[in-house]
């Protein structure tokens, strides 16, 4: 048994097809298909059902599967300690939800990178389902994420909550008001983030705590263009404390609703079993001094 017949195993388990599965490893289908031949011979079962395209996994192949992941993790692991050498820097890719990354992670990177010059920071932005599956399957170390995470394979540390904030447009009827509750945002026009957003999910929750469902004009994918919509008077949006800036003063007013004011909390989290590298400890270090809970 070889560790790229198992590389190979999971490629199949998952992408379903032995294709796909050839080209997310980058080698030809008849090769892919005689290793995992060889491994079945070897191990005297089949390891996935041929239907048609789909390739799905018989009972011995689910067995292997589930040890297989166990085993390439630790490879992984063993690889990362060895190669962590002080003397060489090293290496790390920082996830962030779109409502946090631009207000956090620029003086985050700046400062570890002032800190410590040979650590290279790689950084995503993205939806929080997307950093969860980064950190679970390796491809991101650590992500800053809004909690809760219910993931018993993901260590999660709070970083800090803050407020939800109602924005609107200069010229809208309620930047005048200093008062008002959620019951004043029933017939108001929403500009959202994309369904995948944790923020767009805390809104939705929040209007529906207050029985009624929002009316939802736009979706955006970045906040910098959902505040231009609001600047612009298309709708009213509700977003965090963080991302109030002073470059917002001539179109946006904040305002907090009265009554029960929504509020997030926003954490880090990393996988419970993956090795924590030198450049880990060190942007960990770094993220405590300039976040404090």
């Amino acid at each position: 048994m070889e560790l790229h017949q198992l590389r190979y195993v999971l490629a199949i388990a998952d992408t379903g097809n032995f294709t796909k599965a050839a080209a997310s490893v980058f080698v030809s289908q008849p090769s892919l298909s005689q290793q995992v031949g060889k491994l079945e011979s070897e191990l005297d079962h089949k390891l996935f059902h041929r239907l048609g395209r789909r390739a799905v996994p018989t009972a011995a192949g689910e067995i292997l599967i589930q040890r297989a992941r166990k085993i390439l993790f630790e490879v992984e692991n063993v690889a990362s300690e060895i190669h962590d050498d002080p003397k060489l820097g090293s290496q790390i890719t920082i996830g962030a939800i779109q409502t946090v990354a631009p207000y956090v992670l620029p003086k985050l990177i700046d400062r570890t990178q002032k800190r410590y010059p040979f650590l290279e920071i790689n950084s995503y932005e993205g939806f929080r389902g997307d950093l969860v599956d980064g950190v679970v399957d390796g491809r991101i170390d650590l992500a800053i994420v809004a909690l809760p995470i219910r993931d018993s394979r993901l260590a999660t540390n709070t970083l800090f909550s803050e407020p939800l904030m109602l924005a609107v447009g200069r010229q809208h009827p309620l930047a005048s008001q200093r008062r008002f509750t959620a019951k004043d945002l029933e017939k108001e026009t929403f500009i959202m983030m994309g369904r995948s957003s944790s923020l767009a999910d805390q809104v939705q929750q929040f209007c529906g705590e207050h029985d009624f469902e929002p009316k939802i004009g736009f979706r955006c994918a970045q906040v910098q263009t959902l505040k231009s919509l609001v600047g612009l008077g298309l709708g009213i949006a509700i977003l965090p404390q963080l991302a109030q800036d002073d470059s917002d003063h001539d179109t946006l007013v904040y305002r907090q609703i009265s009554g029960r004011t929504p509020t997030r909390e926003i954490g880090i989290i990393r996988h419970q079993q993956r090795y924590q590298s030198q450049g880990t400890r060190q942007f960990l270090e770094v993220l405590h001094d300039v976040i404090r809970p």
